[in-house]
């Protein structure tokens, strides 16, 4: 270490992924995590989005206590059943999703926000579980709901268990759109996977995130599979826009405004 950082904190500064700006962090924190030079918007976790849609950042959490196991006894690199424990630990027994109540600009709504710090916001049978319970906590309240994505897909370590969770969650938003209950999908950076291939693309209203990567498979799996160049930004959020795939692409400043709007339509 040089003497001229030897008194510089750690975390002072950040380095923008995109434009590879050195910025200042508390800049960026308060640019709600979106560059100020460019527009590259960080990915943020999910406490961080919660207090971002709710009214003062007042909210009431709830399924805290649901936890994947280990049903497979899976071993990879390391057991899966140790992994969770590090994660729970981490994350406060999070999971891969945190589902929350309040109220969005006076209206309210239940949220059930991805945590993709927590094995990459995988859905394994812990998150099927929780969107599901916040979907059935909609119904029986009529409150819309709003899940903001952030997943690599299925938790392979879950196996079928964990791809039972799309048809499940699917069928609650059935529920939903039955009893003209709203339900509003955000795509952040990334949604990928089964997230992709279920309830993230089945919103009432489909908003992402500027440069968000949304798809199924990933583009270089799609480039070595069919062998052939993708077109320049498949997959980000401005090219599904483009293609008929989403409704809006929304800043993060400007995200609970439009949500907010969405909720007051859909009334």
């Amino acid at each position: 270490m040089t003497a001229q950082t030897e008194g510089v904190p750690k975390g002072l500064w950040i380095k923008c992924d995109a434009c590879r700006e050195i910025l200042y962090h508390r800049e960026v924190s308060a640019n709600l995590d979106v560059c100020p030079r460019c527009g590259y918007h960080f990915r943020i976790g999910a406490a961080r989005r919660l207090d971002l849609l709710f009214d003062n950042q007042r909210y009431k959490k709830f399924f805290g206590r649901i936890q994947s196991a280990d049903p497979l006894n899976f071993v990879d690199s390391s057991p899966y059943r140790d992994r969770l424990k590090t994660y729970n630990r981490k994350y406060s027994g999070s999971d891969g999703v945190v589902v929350a109540q309040g109220e969005i600009e006076k209206q309210g709504a239940v949220v059930a926000a991805m945590e993709f710090g927590f094995m990459g916001g995988s859905m394994g049978s812990a998150v099927g579980e929780k969107i599901t319970r916040a979907i059935e906590r909609c119904l029986d309240r009529k409150l819309p709901l709003i899940v903001v994505s952030a997943s690599g897909g299925a938790r392979m370590q879950e196996g079928i268990l964990s791809l039972m969770q799309m048809a499940k969650i699917a069928a609650g938003l059935a529920r939903m759109r039955d009893r003209r209950i709203a339900y509003i999908s955000v795509l952040t950076d990334p949604t990928t996977g089964g997230v992709t291939a279920s309830y993230a693309m089945l919103g009432d209203v489909n908003i992402a995130e500027p440069g968000a990567l949304i798809g199924f498979a990933g583009p270089r799996v799609i480039e070595q599979t069919i062998r052939q160049k993708l077109p320049e930004g498949f997959q980000r959020s401005e090219f599904l826009l483009e293609h008929g795939m989403l409704d809006l692409v929304v800043p993060r400043q400007e995200l609970k405004a439009t949500v907010a709007r969405c909720l007051k339509f859909f009334r």
